[in-house]
C-alpha cells in the first residue's frame, strides 16, 4: 500500500525536486533547477515514497484562475509504473482543485500520458506549447462538479456570487465562493493558498472577511426569499479565533442564528438583523463570528 504525502520539510522538497528533475528534465539534458517554475510557491505538491523511503512519484496542482486548476509534473519511477500510482496522484490533486473551488481542471499532456488522463475523464481540447523543447503536448480539460453541493435557487446564488465579485473585487482574489445553499443553511468556502500567511495558515483578516460575506450573503438570500430589497451594511462584527486554519476554510450560517425582522422594509423602514457564522477548517470548528447588519430601504 502506497501513501500520498505532502512535502513539508526542506529535505522533503529537496528530494521532491531532485526526483522531478531526474524524471522530467534530465532525459532532455536540462540542468538542475530547470524543473522549477514561478508557480512553485502557490502550488500544492504531492509525493509518494516506497517502504525504503525513496521518492517514487510526484505531482503538482496550481490555480490558473479562480475557476481553473492545472495539474503538472506528474512523474512515477519506472519500476513502479503500471501500479496505478499516477491515477492516485491525479485523483489527490483533483481533490485539492475541488477544495479550492475550481470548476475545471486542465493539463498539458504528452502523448504517453494521454491514455492516463483520458481514463480519468479528461478530454483533449487543442495542442499545447512545447515545454523546454520537449515533444508536442495536448491540452486536456475535465469539468469538475461537487456532488455534495446543493444550490437552492441557483439564479439567486449566481447573482450573489457575481454581486460579491462586482462590488467587492477582493472577494474573487480571495477565492471566496458560495458552496451550498439549502434555504436554511448557507456555506461558503475560500482558497487557503490565496489567503496564506508566512506561518502557512490563513490570514485572520481573510477569515473575518469570509465570515462577514457569509452573513451578508445569508441576508441577501433571505431578502430574495421574501421578495424584498434593500442595501445591506455591516453595523458591528466580532470574531473569536480558537485555532488556525491550515486546510479548507469554510463558513456556515444557519437560519436559526438570525434574529430580527425584515418586514419593516415593506414600510420603507430600515431593519436590523443579528446573526452568527461558524468558521471551520475542514470539519473542525476554529472560530465564531457574530454580526449586526442593517438593511436600508433602497432609494429610487
Amino acid at each position: 500500500m502506497y501513501k500520498i504525502d505532502t512535502p513539508s520539510s526542506e529535505q522533503d522538497f529537496t528530494e521532491y525536486f531532485a526526483f522531478r528533475w531526474k524524471m522530467l528534465r534530465e532525459p532532455w539534458k536540462f540542468p538542475e533547477g530547470s524543473e522549477k517554475d514561478e508557480y512553485e510557491q502557490v502550488s500544492q505538491h504531492r509525493m509518494m515514497r516506497n517502504p525504503d523511503g525513496d521518492v517514487i512519484a510526484v505531482g503538482r496542482v496550481h490555480m490558473n484562475s479562480a475557476e481553473e486548476a492545472q495539474v503538472r509534473h506528474i512523474a512515477v519511477e519506472k519500476a513502479y509504473q503500471g501500479k496505478g500510482l499516477a491515477k492516485m496522484l491525479v485523483a489527490s490533486l483533483e481533490a485539492v482543485a475541488r477544495a479550492e473551488g475550481a470548476i475545471r481542471i486542465v493539463t498539458n499532456s504528452t502523448q504517453a500520458s494521454i491514455p492516463l488522463f483520458t481514463s480519468m475523464g479528461f478530454k483533449a481540447q487543442k495542442g499545447a506549447p512545447k515545454e523546454l523543447g520537449e515533444q508536442q503536448r495536448q491540452q486536456m480539460v475535465k469539468k469538475l462538479t461537487d456532488p455534495s453541493s446543493i444550490l437552492l435557487h441557483p439564479k439567486w446564488c449566481k447573482l450573489l456570487q457575481s454581486t460579491w465579485h462586482d462590488t467587492i473585487p477582493i472577494s474573487e482574489q480571495m477565492g471566496i465562493k458560495l458552496h451550498q445553499y439549502t434555504g436554511r443553511t448557507l456555506e461558503t468556502r475560500a482558497s487557503l493558498n490565496k489567503n496564506i500567511n508566512l506561518h502557512g495558515t490563513m490570514f485572520a483578516g481573510s477569515i473575518f472577511s469570509l465570515a462577514t460575506l457569509t452573513g451578508w450573503g445569508m441576508i441577501f438570500l433571505q431578502l430574495k426569499e421574501k421578495g424584498l430589497d434593500g442595501e445591506i451594511v455591516l453595523g458591528d462584527g466580532n470574531i473569536h479565533y480558537h485555532k488556525p486554519i491550515t486546510m479548507q476554510p469554510r463558513a456556515l450560517c444557519n437560519i436559526e442564528s438570525l434574529a430580527g425582522k425584515l418586514e419593516p422594509l415593506d414600510k420603507n423602514k430600515k431593519c436590523q438583523i443579528k446573526l452568527n457564522v461558524a468558521i471551520l477548517d475542514g470539519d473542525s470548528a476554529v472560530a465564531e463570528f457574530s454580526g449586526v447588519f442593517w438593511i436600508l430601504p433602497k432609494t429610487e
